[in-house]
């Protein structure tokens, strides 16, 4: 189909590599099959030879994801290429993506070889890769500043050699449109087997060009854009992919080609990476920011009264946004809180249900008028815990400028309440070191944020805590009208993540050296004399 765009979307590989996006196998799972529900064509699982790690997250995704393809990373070396088959191999679909550096630069000073040594190369394992597998893609690292006559001869080879994809990647995020443009329509010109593979745009946002040249190549004959939700990545990310899909949407004058995503979905997958990760999303990132579809100005207010289109150029339904009439409160029953979250696109058991209703009710008692984002800052805030080891019963804490904060904390665990207290300098502090004094499994607090996640003085809190022990890092996600009370529940579902993950045994907290809270911001430097 000459105008089917195809979306290769690497947040798992690429995306991940960015800093604070790392993501255990649970979470990886998760996010494939939103990316697989979104639509996108291929998943980019990530880069089987690093660590086993990452080899048996590539290998989970391959057996988990049933209707698109599911690619691994590999250099242009054997035990690459295996590796990567190795994982991918029993996919519904597999794919093996291989690549090799080919600009003069990269050449010379990080391969250390000569443009015909890279022939070579690519000769031997583009054809070793397609004896392995029929669907292969190939990328030429830093195609954007290889002269052109090579990488035509390095397409055209890798074409002849079983190559059903070829990328041409602006690695480094240097060139423009045009340049972009000149570059596909040189290759699609000078290629005589060209037709045979599909070519490929992956472009990084360093000069904020992502979108642009993707779609400057698309426009001049690529067929595939490789992309990540959100635009994360290295350095300054890749292009978004719902920006992409949208551009296509919006402006189909432009940008006749067909695709597969759905639309709808776009909301609903960037804020589960947000609430995976734990990263917020820009207040002002185009599409799925919280001020996308916000209008402060009189002028802009009066005009979407009067029309929409005066002010929004897509409507907040067609990425996943709803907009309804039914209000929730104190009174609604449990019926109107089921349909609102269907509404907002969460399909969850019955006990999840009875559990949140239970605790939207709570928050009723606090807060007159609940939004749909206290609903959504309910559910994540509860999500991915196989097993609420912990939870909490009450909490005191005192806490003042001329004295010590301290936290007297009630934790439940089965039908058997445990209580501790604990000082510290502030009461965030306090709280936390009394929840460690509980449970007697140390770990340190590595990040912490707290924000409001809706307008007003009864504003939900919502926290974002990362802790780690000797076994990794958890995050965890709290929210409540008390900034106190969120900071504990975070504070518990990291806990909770965490225990579970050490539940096989492999050490105790009371055989582990106690490790102490490291966040000078909450914590200072307090006496660590304290026993457990």
């Amino acid at each position: 189909m000459a105008d089917r765009v195809y979306f290769f979307d690497t947040t798992l590989r690429d995306g991940e590599q960015a800093p604070g996006y790392s993501m255990n196998l649970e979470e990886k799972i998760k996010i494939a099959k939103q990316l697989e529900a979104l639509g996108v064509d291929i998943i980019e699982a990530g880069f089987a030879i690093s660590s086993p790690g990452d080899k048996e997250s590539v290998t989970a995704i391959a057996g988990a994801i049933k209707n698109c393809t599911v690619a691994s990373l590999a250099r242009a070396l054997k035990k690459d290429i295996d590796a990567a088959y190795d994982a991918v191999k029993h996919a519904v679909s597999p794919r093996i993506h291989l690549f090799l550096a080919t600009s003069d630069l990269h050449l010379q000073y990080k391969l250390k070889m000569s443009r015909e040594e890279a022939l070579e190369r690519i000769k031997e394992n583009v054809r070793y890769a397609s004896s392995l597998c029929s669907n292969v893609e190939f990328s030429l690292e830093d195609a954007t500043r290889t002269d052109l006559d090579y990488m035509c001869r390095v397409v055209e080879l890798a074409i002849k050699e079983g190559a059903t994809t070829v990328n041409l990647p602006d690695t480094v995020g240097y060139s423009t449109p045009d340049e972009i443009a000149l570059m596909v329509s040189y290759v699609r010109n000078h290629v005589p087997n060209v037709d045979k593979a599909i070519l490929s745009m992956h472009c990084h946002n360093d000069l904020g060009l992502a979108v642009s040249n993707s779609m400057a190549g698309v426009v001049a004959g690529a067929r595939q854009i490789e992309c990540t939700l959100c635009g994360i990545g290295e350095r300054a990310g890749n292009a978004a992919m719902e920006e992409l899909a949208m551009l296509m949407h919006t402006r189909p004058d432009l940008y006749p080609y067909q695709n597969n995503i759905v639309t709808t979905e776009i909301t609903r997958s960037a804020r589960l990476l947000s609430s995976t990760t734990g990263v917020k999303i820009n207040p002002s990132k185009a599409i799925v920011g919280q001020n996308a579809f916000a209008h402060e100005s009189g002028i802009h207010q009066h005009g979407v009264m009067a029309n929409s289109k005066t002010y929004e150029i897509m409507t907040p339904e067609s990425v996943g946004l709803t907009q309804t009439n039914l209000v929730l409160g104190k009174h609604s029953g449990q019926h109107a809180f089921t349909k609102k979250l269907v509404e907002l696109g969460y399909d969850l058991p019955k006990e999840d249900v009875d559990r949140l209703f239970a605790e939207f009710k709570k928050l009723t008692d606090r807060k007159k008028t609940i939004s749909d984002r206290d609903i959504i800052a309910l559910v994540e805030s509860t999500e991915d815990v196989k097993s609420q080891l912990w939870t909490l019963d009450n909490f005191v804490v005192n806490s003042g400028n001329h004295m010590t904060a301290t936290a007297c904390i009630t934790l439940k665990k089965g039908e058997k309440l445990y209580q501790e207290v604990a000082a510290g300098t502030g009461p965030v502090y306090a709280a936390l070191r009394t929840v460690e004094k509980i449970i007697k499994h140390p770990f340190s607090l590595e990040d912490y944020q707290l924000q409001a996640v809706t307008e007003h003085r009864d504003a939900l809190g919502e926290v974002l805590v990362k802790i780690s022990d000797n076994n990794g890092v958890f995050r965890g996600r709290g929210v409540s009208t008390d900034v106190i009370e969120a900071s504990i529940l975070a504070c518990l579902n990291a806990v909770n993540k965490m225990l579970d993950e050490n539940s096989s045994g492999m050490r105790t907290g009371e055989s582990a050296m106690k490790m102490s809270f490291e966040n000078d911001m909450l914590m200072g430097h307090t006496d660590k004399t304290e026993e457990k």
